[in-house]
C-alpha cells in the first residue's frame, strides 16, 4: 500500500499526515536558511542538481522553490549569472505577514484581550526606551505628530497610529519595531474605524502630549507609567467595541 492511500486510510486514526515530496524539500532548504547555513546572497544548486540531491523530478524542485519564494526567502535571477538566491530579510515583509496572520487569527482564537496584553507588553518598555534613546529630530517628529492629532485625529486619520510608529523608532531597536506595529495596526483597522467616540480621540491626543513631555524631559519611569495608563484606557474601548 502506497504511502499516499495509506495517509487516506488513517487520517481519523491521529496518524500525522505524510508531507508531499516538495513540501518536504521546501522544508529543508527553510531549514538550512533560516540555521544561517545558507546567508543571503547565497546562490543554490541549480535544478538539476537540486533535483538529483533530493531524487525527485525538477517540477518538484520548481513547486519547493516557489513555495520558498512566495515566503521572500529565495528569489530567481535570470541571465549568465543567474540561478535561485537567498533573498535579503525585508522587515516591512515580516510587519505584512504578521498583520494579515493577526488579523486572521482575530476572527477566530485570538481574543481582542490577548492582542491588547501583548501590546502593553512591547510598548511600555518601548516608552522608556523612547525617553532615554530619542534624538532632538526624532522628538520634534513626535510634537508635529502630536500637533497634527489636535486638529484631525479621528477614524479617518493616520496621526494616532504615527505617533506610535514614531515612538517605535525612537526606541533603536528594529525587531521591537517588526513585531509591535501589526499589532496596534490589527486593532484600529479591525475594531476603531468609525466606532471609536469623539471623547476617545480627545482622550487619545491628551495621552500622547503627557507621553512626549516625560520623553522629551527623559523621564523613562513617568513615560512607560503615562503608557501603560493609556494602554488601559485604550482597552475599555477595545473591549467595548469588540463586545457589540
Amino acid at each position: 500500500m502506497s504511502k499516499v492511500s495509506k495517509q487516506s486510510g488513517t487520517r481519523g486514526l491521529g496518524v500525522t499526515p505524510v508531507r508531499s515530496a516538495y513540501q518536504q524539500i521546501a522544508d529543508q532548504l527553510r531549514g538550512l536558511i533560516v540555521s544561517g547555513e545558507l546567508a543571503p546572497g547565497d546562490r543554490l544548486p541549480s535544478e538539476p542538481e537540486l533535483g538529483q540531491a533530493f531524487g525527485v523530478g525538477r517540477s518538484t524542485v520548481r513547486e519547493a522553490l516557489r513555495s520558498l519564494s512566495s515566503q521572500n526567502l529565495v528569489y530567481t535571477s535570470r541571465g549568465v549569472n543567474g540561478g535561485t538566491f537567498v533573498a535579503d530579510v525585508d522587515p516591512q515583509h515580516i510587519s505584512a505577514y504578521l498583520e494579515t496572520s493577526l488579523g486572521l487569527l482575530t476572527a477566530g482564537s485570538l481574543t481582542v484581550d490577548e492582542l491588547l496584553a501583548v501590546r502593553e507588553i512591547l510598548e511600555v518598555p518601548a516608552a522608556r526606551l523612547a525617553a532615554t534613546e530619542r534624538t532632538e529630530e526624532e522628538l520634534a517628529a513626535l510634537r508635529k505628530a502630536v500637533e497634527q492629532e489636535n486638529v484631525e485625529a479621528g477614524p479617518q486619520h493616520e496621526h494616532p497610529q504615527e505617533f506610535h510608529i514614531l515612538l517605535l523608532t525612537c526606541t533603536h531597536n528594529g525587531l521591537l519595531e517588526v513585531v509591535t506595529q501589526p499589532i496596534f495596526s490589527v486593532l484600529k483597522n479591525r475594531f476603531l474605524r468609525g466606532n471609536a467616540p469623539a471623547s476617545f480621540w480627545q482622550q487619545v491626543c491628551s495621552d500622547h502630549g503627557d507621553i512626549v513631555e516625560a520623553i522629551q524631559r527623559g523621564d523613562a519611569d513617568t513615560a512607560g507609567e503615562l503608557m501603560q495608563g493609556h494602554l488601559h484606557r485604550l482597552r475599555e474601548t477595545y473591549l467595548e467595541i469588540d463586545r457589540r
